[in-house]
């Protein structure tokens, strides 16, 4: 995947995670750099547990958005 795709993915996700986990957004360059490390954990995690979501960048959209998510509630989990 390219550099730019895999911005403009993380940047979805990361947006996405932001709105499902309320209040632990980190603004766009954070919702990004979410993204692309959630993009990380669900693109092993997932393939570890048998999930197989969708196709193509829907699929990546999708798998980086629950790795976001999981980031994002790790993260407010350690804030608190």
């Amino acid at each position: 995947m390219g550099i730019i795709a895999a911005l403009i993915i993380g940047a979805i996700a990361g947006w996405l995670a932001g709105k499902i986990v309320r209040g632990a957004g980190f603004g766009l360059i954070g919702n990004i750099v979410i993204g692309i490390v959630g993009a990380l954990l669900a693109g092993w995690l997932l393939p570890q547990l048998g999930v197989h979501l969708g196709a193509g960048w829907i699929r990546e959209i999708i798998n980086a958005t629950i790795g976001g998510v999981i980031i994002l509630v790790i993260l407010s989990l350690i804030k608190r």
